[in-house]
């Protein structure tokens, strides 16, 4: 059943072009339709969380430049729940911004922060999870992170490395956080794997309004100060033009390296429901299913000979065959088609920049 004081944050402001020529800095990776299954990572994002909460508690903090797309892609949310950034400046104003403007409304929100750029395949213990922790932050002072059980020595991911001599006395399955640690080098992540105290950090938050806004008191008073100063314009015509004002003075600074670091009632919350921030091409071959040559197919009409190790993304209905190829990006958007081996899939960026 819903909550009424449930509230989802979704976090869209991201830019990039790792998924080039699908992503651009015009239409970034949570808008597009990475997966070809006619939802958009955002519009995804959105629906697993239809479960635990009212459309009108879903808030989306997202660029200036995306807000059409946004309310195209998310008719379902209130328009005013889409919250406009002037400019890039990290997590930690990001959700700064939106934890004062949900006080605003409600002061005895309990609040979801999500990524809108992320993969979940089993929704149901996904949801069982969050709901799960959101009982426990309701009832107390705490912050608490998902973190995922890792299956490989991933260099990619943040990891958290947790506390799991005895388990939270309100919930068996929840324990401290000893230390966040920054992406390792792949002989520090071997060592990771081999411990069972370690996970990776998916960006996945869960607290209570008040213990947000408290800890931003407590560790960053400078930002806190500017989203305080702004509660009486909060919902009124008068909220963008001064957010334009105040938001370029927040210190560009990430929600980990602003709080989770320095507060003291930090949880993790250990879970395995198939997630992955799915980063690279090489990310969505490995999730995506896979024929006997393991080749990731994702598009309506494609035709594979002779090849391995392939991922081929081309959703238009025009006819696609491939022969020959081993361990190839192939990808197709509007006028323009990538051929790429996934071994050298960094360059995709200097490719799209010229």
């Amino acid at each position: 059943m819903f909550k009424n004081n449930v509230h989802v944050v979704i976090m869209a402001g991201g830019v990039g072009s790792r998924f080039w020529p699908m992503s651009t800095p015009d239409t970034p990776k949570q808008f597009i339709d990475i997966l070809g299954c006619g939802r958009t990572f955002i519009q995804m994002t959105y629906d697993r969380f239809k479960e635990l909460c009212l459309p009108e508690n879903v808030w989306v903090v997202t660029s200036a430049k995306y807000a059409q797309v946004v309310k195209q892609q998310l008719p379902e949310i209130p328009e005013k729940n889409i919250l406009l950034e002037p400019c890039r400046r990290n997590t930690a104003p990001c959700i700064a911004y939106v934890s004062w403007r949900i006080k605003a409304k409600d002061p005895n929100a309990n609040i979801v922060v999500a990524p809108s750029d992320h993969i979940i395949l089993n929704t149901p213990h996904f949801q069982q999870v969050v709901s799960s922790a959101l009982d426990f932050t309701e009832q107390s002072d705490s912050i608490v992170t998902l973190g995922m059980k890792p299956n490989r020595p991933e260099t990619g991911y943040g990891y958290i490395q947790a506390d799991l001599t005895y388990s939270s006395p309100r919930n068996k399955n929840i324990f401290r956080v000893d230390q966040f640690k920054e992406k390792p080098d792949l002989e520090t992540a071997k060592r990771y794997i081999k411990s069972d105290k370690f996970f990776w950090n998916s960006g996945l938050f869960i607290w209570n309004v008040k213990t947000i806004v408290n800890a931003f008191r407590v560790y960053q008073p400078a930002i806190s100060r500017i989203f305080e100063s702004l509660l009486p314009y909060y919902g009124t015509d008068k909220e963008q033009e001064l957010i334009n004002e105040a938001y370029p003075l927040c210190e560009n600074i990430s929600v980990d390296y602003a709080i989770l670091e320095k507060a003291d009632e930090i949880f993790v919350y250990p879970a395995d429901f198939g997630w992955s921030d799915v980063g690279t091409w090489g990310a969505l071959h490995m999730l995506s299913p896979r024929d006997d040559a393991n080749n990731a197919l994702i598009g309506p009409n494609i035709n594979v000979y002779e090849s391995r190790n392939c991922i081929v993304h081309t959703t238009t209905e025009k006819k696609v065959v491939i022969q020959g190829l081993d361990g190839y990006i192939i990808a197709e958007h509007e006028d323009t088609l990538l051929v790429c081996k996934l071994s050298e899939e960094q360059r995709i960026k200097i490719f799209a920049e010229n």
